[in-house]
Parts: C-alpha cells; sequence; structure tokens
C-alpha cells in the first residue's frame, strides 16, 4: 500500500471538482491541491492559481508542494506533453504522453490508428482546403455529414451537417479559424445511426482495467436542439448496455486501441474513454478521448467503488493487471446548470444560492465557479453539475431535478430532459 501521499488535480472544470472529491475519500490521500481548480474544490483541497497548461509552473508547484502524483483532468495539458515533462523532472502524472494523447487531439490520427488496426468507426475523409471538401462530396450522394476540426476544440468542433450545403459551410468556417488551429485540417465522416454510449476504463500499456459506461447529451436544447456543448448532463448506466455489448466493445475496441497504441510505440497510460454508437452493424467507434468526460466523470466517479488514488498510482507504475478495479451498480443523473447565452456569450459573476440545500439530496460540483466576498459566483459557461443516485434511473432522476430547482443564479439554464429516454 502507499504511504500518504500528496496530490495534485490539474483542471478547473466540474470533471476535476469530482476527482478532488473522490480523492479526498482515499486513505492514501495526506494533502491534495488543485491547479488551478474551482470555487468547489477549495473546499476540499488548497487551489493554486497556476493555468492546466502552464506546464513549468504545475511542474515547479509539484516540486514545491512535494507531490507524489499528479491527476490531469483535461485534454489541453495532456496533448501539450505535461506527462512528458512531469517524468522528465522525475515526477509522476497520471494521463498520456503527448504521442499517446493523439487518440483525442488528432482526429486524422486517431482514425488512421483504427482503420490500421480493424477498430470499428465511420467512413471518412480528411481534406485539407476548401477545393478537396467540395471534390469529395461531389463524389458523395447529398446527405447528412459530420464535420470534424481535426483538433482540440473543447468539446464543440463537431458539425452535424444536414446536407453538403451544411458541410461545405461548416468546413469552411474551420478553415477560417472557427476552432482556432484546431480546424486547419477537417474530418469528413459518415454519420452512423443508433444509440450512443460513453465507455471509460483505466489502462496502462495494455491492460484495461473493468469498464464503466454513460450516456451524455451534447445539446444546449430539449431535444437534441441547438448548439453542440462541452455536454449538458448524463446519466448511468445506459437502459440498452447489457452484457453481449460490453463484451463486445471491450474486445474490438477497448482493449484493441490499447494494444494498437502499444504496437505504435505510443503506449497509453491513463482513462482511456470510448465514444461509440451502437449501429445496426454493432458498436463503431465516433472518437476516443484520452480523459474521464466531463459531466461524465461527475456520475462515473461516485460509481467507482475501488480507491482512486490507489488504481491511479498502479497505471503509473504499471500494475494496474493486480489491481482489479471495480464500478458500483448504482444508477446516478447528472444535469449541468450553465450560465444564460451559453455556449455563445455568456455574463459571468452572477451570484449562486441554494447548493447547501441542494447537497443534502444530491453530489453538486463545481465546474465554472470562484468563491468572493460576495460569495460563490458563476465564472464559466457550464456552472454546475447536479449528480443524484437511486435504484434506478428514474430515481435518480427525480433527485436530480430536485435538486436543480433547489440551486439559482441569474440567468440560470438547463435542460429538462436528461436521461427522460430511460426513465421508465
Amino acid at each position: 500500500m502507499p504511504k500518504p501521499m500528496n496530490v495534485m488535480v490539474v483542471g478547473s472544470g466540474g470533471r476535476e471538482h469530482a476527482l478532488v472529491w473522490k480523492l479526498s475519500q482515499s486513505r492514501h490521500a495526506e494533502k491534495i491541491f488543485a491547479a488551478p481548480g474551482n470555487g468547489g474544490t477549495a473546499a476540499l483541497a488548497t487551489n493554486l492559481p497556476i493555468s492546466d497548461t502552464d506546464i513549468p509552473a504545475l511542474v515547479a508547484a509539484a516540486e514545491e508542494h512535494a507531490i507524489d502524483l499528479t491527476i490531469v483532468g483535461p485534454e489541453a495539458p495532456l496533448a501539450a506533453g505535461l506527462v512528458d515533462a512531469f517524468t522528465e523532472a522525475g515526477l509522476k502524472a497520471f494521463g498520456p504522453t503527448a504521442a499517446a494523447a493523439r487518440i483525442e487531439s488528432s482526429k486524422v490520427w486517431s482514425k488512421n490508428l483504427m482503420t490500421k488496426y480493424g477498430i470499428p468507426t465511420a467512413d471518412f475523409q480528411r481534406v485539407d482546403n476548401p477545393e478537396e471538401a467540395m471534390a469529395y462530396l461531389s463524389r458523395l450522394p447529398d446527405g447528412p455529414v459530420a464535420v470534424k476540426a481535426d483538433g482540440l476544440a473543447a468539446g464543440k468542433g463537431v458539425i452535424m451537417a444536414a446536407d453538403h450545403a451544411e458541410a461545405i459551410h461548416a468546413a469552411i468556417s474551420m478553415f477560417e479559424g472557427q476552432f482556432g488551429d484546431a480546424g486547419r485540417s477537417v474530418v469528413f465522416e459518415e454519420v452512423l445511426v443508433g444509440p450512443e454510449v460513453s465507455i471509460f476504463a483505466f489502462v496502462d500499456g495494455e491492460h484495461v482495467s473493468a469498464q464503466v459506461s454513460a450516456c451524455d447529451y451534447k445539446r444546449i436544447g430539449d431535444g437534441d436542439t441547438g448548439l453542440n456543448t462541452g455536454g449538458m448532463g448524463a446519466y448511468t448506466p445506459p437502459e440498452f448496455w447489457d452484457h453481449e455489448l460490453a463484451e463486445t466493445v471491450r474486445t474490438t475496441i477497448m482493449e484493441r486501441a490499447a494494444t494498437a497504441m502499444v504496437a505504435e510505440g505510443c503506449p497509453f497510460t491513463g482513462v482511456l474513454y470510448g465514444g461509440v454508437m451502437v449501429t445496426a452493424e454493432g458498436p463503431k467507434v465516433i472518437e476516443f478521448n484520452c480523459r474521464f468526460g466531463d459531466p461524465d466523470g461527475s456520475l462515473v466517479l461516485p460509481r467507482l467503488d475501488s480507491d482512486l488514488l490507489e488504481t491511479c498510482l498502479a497505471a503509473v507504475e504499471g500494475r494496474l493487471g493486480e489491481h482489479p478495479v471495480s464500478w458500483s451498480d448504482s444508477s446516478y443523473v447528472s444535469v449541468v446548470m450553465a450560465s444564460g447565452g451559453y455556449p455563445e456569450k455568456y455574463e459571468m459573476g452572477k451570484i449562486i444560492s441554494g447548493v447547501e440545500n441542494a447537497n443534502s439530496a444530491a453530489l453538486v460540483f463545481h465546474a465554472g465557479t470562484k468563491i468572493t466576498d460576495e460569495g460563490t459566483v458563476t465564472a464559466g459557461g457550464r456552472v454546475l453539475a447536479v449528480a443524484a443516485s437511486g435504484t434506478n434511473i428514474r430515481e435518480a432522476r427525480a433527485s436530480a431535478y430536485r435538486a436543480v430547482e433547489k440551486i439559482s443564479f441569474e440567468g440560470a439554464v438547463y435542460r429538462t430532459d436528461i436521461a427522460e429516454r430511460a426513465a421508465h
């Protein structure tokens, strides 16, 4: 067993609050730090005012505070090489190297990996300019197309075009900088049909832990209308998830991906997140991510029965095969409360009230918040993730929405249909 350890969580969202919350339950956690953290992590950890992409400052903080293990929440610092820098400095960090993080940071690299190693996925084509885009689409019958920025775009770099005209417009917007450098290359992808599911597992090279599944909601409005966001809610387990589907996903997607990355010379350590569509032909990968989801983390981490600190340390040290990971059978529903106007222009600094009342019936994870002299205020687009449990989805959903109704801040918006389809 590890000695009492100082741990640092990198990031500032709801996922990072959930990580800090789960770490606070570990008997091995001595001191917990969050960099930069938020209004929620401040109650459980020492917040350090360091950007999650300021890697030199994070290395210096880890050395200054004698951090034994750093757990990286978001994708940007992983893609920028945080784990590589920590390893070079002789520090332990949980997450993939920059080379392994390409499974998320480059749609083109990830799709090529899937094609090479027989991981089921949608047909696709990379294009680098409007002329290539028009030439490719001219060879296809008109219809829906998924248009994806190649690089990282904070979960918003996917546009589901209804036809070729919309697809061309979306691609040109990306080439012209809608998502910054992420759109220098664009991927056109076949639109898959079926229920979508997110799968999470701890990985240390070829070993893949027991997995857990959830369903999330990416559009801002009820009925999956409006703009894509970083995620407006989620539930677990999915109503269609069964042993046969779980085994197929595990063997043809999760384990095959881990083995492929070892073969490519960039073994994956961290949390592998498979976004999968369950089609009539079987499960196919929409995309891979290299970390816990957000808001998925707000309900997946509460289902983790294993000690998070022990599990992350075992992965970093290559001992995951000797450390069984278990997940509870509980149902959870998480509802995101966002600032009015999100994911476009929104105001911040609105006072949040009622969280203490909601905490009696649910877990309230802070995302875009900060503590001021006036109290806790909004400091981002997605403000809170309110997660509640139950013996089934219906109970969990009712508890989550009761808790949401106890919380208020000016302009608050949230979807009212999270997990509705599964609450039977």
